[in-house]
């Protein structure tokens, strides 16, 4: 199974790649033949929206294009959601206008929040309610928050009561994340998907 990783944070060596690096790593150990695509909007930021996109312009084929490429061949989604002021951060706001049905579409997606103290619930309740419309992406009912980023998923082994609930939880969340991937294959597989009569959600 391919698995995406996307980082949302704005920062180079950030809490949220961390959270990423731990999810590969958890993710490896659950699909020994496991395949990453690791976006991270730090290192390559991309551009923001503008109608080019629609209109299918050389640039945008140039910056999009790869990118919608690896994702079109990912079963599965973890989307990793720094909270910036309670909300979800611009980049990865970005990222879900550039992203269609065509990359995202009937894929499982697991949420996870990362806060510098003890938030992080805003950036779930952002992302379930606003970024899945269009995109098609199946957010699973699961999801993980980080709490005290600094302070937990540091090295191979837990350090303390949080730290060892956060990577349970984490580990909990991407088997469930797996099975989905299996699972919506079938979904995508069946016929019944049809974007030409259906192409925008309600």
């Amino acid at each position: 199974m391919k698995f995406g990783i996307i980082i949302g944070s704005h920062r180079t060596k950030s809490q949220s790649a961390k959270a990423g690096s731990y999810a590969q790593a958890a993710l490896s150990n659950i699909d020994a033949g496991a395949k990453f695509f690791v976006f991270d909007l730090a290192s390559k930021p991309l551009p923001f929206w503008d109608e080019g996109v629609w209109n299918g312009s050389e640039e945008w084929k140039k910056t999009w294009g790869p990118v919608a490429a690896e994702l079109k061949s990912c079963d599965a989604f973890v989307v990793v959601a720094p909270e910036y002021h309670g909300m979800v951060s611009a980049a990865l706001k970005n990222f879900f206008l550039l992203a269609s049905k065509e990359e995202l579409g009937h894929k499982p997606g697991l949420i996870v929040s990362v806060s510098s103290g003890k938030g992080g619930a805003y950036p779930v309740a952002e992302l379930r309610m606003s970024s899945y419309k269009n995109s098609r992406l199946n957010w699973i009912p699961e999801n993980v928050i980080v709490r005290n980023a600094e302070n937990v998923l540091n090295g191979a082994t837990s350090a303390g009561e949080e730290d060892s609930f956060t990577r349970s939880r984490f580990d909990y969340c991407l088997r469930i994340l797996f099975e989905y991937g299996k699972a919506l294959v079938k979904v995508r597989e069946s016929g019944v998907v049809d974007f030409k009569n259906h192409p925008n959600g309600l």
